[in-house]
This record gives C-alpha cells, structure tokens and sequence, in this order.
C-alpha cells in the first residue's frame, strides 16, 4: 500500500523561532505508511530567506516546498498553502510554534467522520514579563471550550482535508488579511456547507507568550476585533445592524458589571472583561467602524 503524505503548511514573516518549529516538525513520530512534507510560505516582500529556509530544512532532513507569497496579508500566505499543498490531509502550525513528538498522529486519530480537526495550542509563560493573573488564566492558549460551536477554531494547529476544502472552493478572505479572524471565517464557511468538525485535545503545540503580547491591553484589542469578526457572521445569518447592536449592548454592559462585582478575584474579573470587550466589538461591527487591524507591519500567525 503507498504511503500517506501529510502536508504540514507553515506561514511565515521574518520569524527566527520558525527554525524551532521546523525542528519539532522533524521530531514527529508518525505512524505506519504515513510520511511528511512541509509546506512554507514567506509572507514577506521579498523571498530574501528562501536559501536559509531550504537549507535549514535539508539539514533536518525535511522534505520542504518554499513558497512565496507575498505581501504582509496572512490570507494570502495560507491560501499559498492550500494551493502548493498536494496531500488529501494538510495540517497548519504557526511559525512561532514547536509541536510535541505525536502532534500530527494525535491528529490523524481523530478525523475520522470529519473534515477538520482542532488541537490545542498551549501558552508558555515566562515569569519574567508575565503577570500572575495571566499566567494563572492562561488567556493565551487555543483550545476548544464546552459552549463554544464546534466550526470556532484557529490554524494554530488544525487538520484539514484539503481534498474536501477544494471541491467547496472554500478560502481564506483576502479584506481580513492584516485584520485577523480570516480563520474564523474560514471554518464558519466550512460549517456552512456541511464541513463536519472534530477536536482532537492530545494534539499539542506550545507558543512562547512575548511580552508585547502579555497585557491586558493587546487581549483587549485582540478580543475586541473577534466581535468585530463575530457581528460580520451575524450578518451573514441575516441577523440586522439593530440586533447586533442591541446583544452587543446588553451583553457588554453585563460583563462589564460582572467584572466590576469580581473585582477581589483577578482571573474571573479579566475573563469577564475580557468578554465585554469582545461584545464591544460586535457593536463596533454593527456601527460600521473600521475593524482593528491586528496584522500588516507586524509579524503574523
């Protein structure tokens, strides 16, 4: 019987860390007739890193495809990869991102009946820069919660059947790319034509939490564009500017009230706030305010 190829896609710009997540690619302990190949687009400019990416791989021992894909749009970049990826299954990772030995094992043991598999990217916090509160919240990690739809993931690490993906036409929104939630829509797309999802929690990869991330502030903007993303679905379910904006309202206003009544306690407090925030981008959204861009200039994934 031939062996199975899974395309592991990676989209990168200007990372140092993606020769880490290159590594913990080479690592995997796959199992039996299944075989890698990875995939990795260069969102930057200009494919300046192309040689040192090829070369890195080589000395891994790595069958890699360089891509480039450019400008600072990450849709582009992740749209390079369904394009340049031939496998019936593709699994992301990002670049700043390092996966345990069984990553994509503990992947494929979870897509059967399904088009799309969820793991988990898990936070690590340095204690250097990272207050208790954030560290005890763990407000960093992706992961699958109980009441969340089972269409609301990330490519943080996820296993797509790119084969299905194709037939649909589905793809990532160009207009989203510097903004962030291009993912989000994605698999609500994918949900929309029937995609079937699963959630595979042994699938592992570990982020390193920088500290330009670890304040209540960027979780805040970050939260605050996911309801900006989330009011352009309602849309899309016929719900009106008038409904988003009064849910938005209203949920906000109890989540603020309830941060304030939680104020001894500092993990439930900043959930709670958290989630304002968020409501507070669905009324954005329903406004027509200019989304927060959440990428361009910045390094993306």
């Amino acid at each position: 019987m031939e062996a199975e190829v899974i395309d592991v896609c990676v989209c990168t710009y200007r990372r140092s860390s993606l020769s880490a997540t290159l590594a913990s690619i080479a690592r995997q302990q796959l199992p039996e007739g299944v075989s890698i190949r990875v995939v990795v687009a260069d969102n930057d400019c200009s494919p300046a890193r192309r040689d040192a990416i090829l070369a890195n791989a080589q000395e891994l021992g790595l069958t890699l495809t360089y891509v480039h894909a450019p400008a600072r749009n990450i849709s582009i970049a992740r749209n390079a990869c369904l394009d340049a990826a031939h496998s019936e299954w593709i699994a992301f990772i990002d670049d700043d991102e390092e996966a345990q030995p069984d990553w994509v094992d503990a992947l494929l043991r979870a897509r059967s009946g399904v088009e799309i598999v969820f793991g988990i990217s898990q936070a690590r916090y340095s204690e250097a820069h990272c207050a208790e509160w954030l560290v005890l919240g763990d407000f960093h990690s992706n992961r699958v919660q109980g009441n969340d739809p089972t269409w609301n993931g990330y490519t943080a690490n996820v296993l797509i059947n790119r084969a299905w993906v194709a037939r649909h036409e589905v793809r990532f929104m160009h207009e989203l790319g510097q903004i962030g939630g291009e993912d989000t829509m994605f698999f609500y797309r994918c949900h929309e034509l029937g995609g079937r999802f699963g959630y595979a929690p042994m699938a592992i990869v570990f982020e390193d939490t920088p500290a330009k991330r670890a304040s209540l502030g960027w979780l805040v903007r970050r939260r605050y564009r996911s309801g900006q993303i989330h009011s352009m679905i309602l849309s899309q379910r016929g719900k009106g500017r008038a409904f988003s904006f009064a849910t938005g309202l209203a949920k906000s206003t109890y989540c603020f009230l309830g941060a304030a009544a939680q104020f001894m306690s500092p993990v439930r407090r900043t959930e709670l706030f958290l989630r304002g925030a968020m409501h507070v981008g669905v009324v954005a959204g329903a406004l027509g305010l200019s989304p927060y861009r959440e990428y361009g200039d910045q390094q993306i994934g």
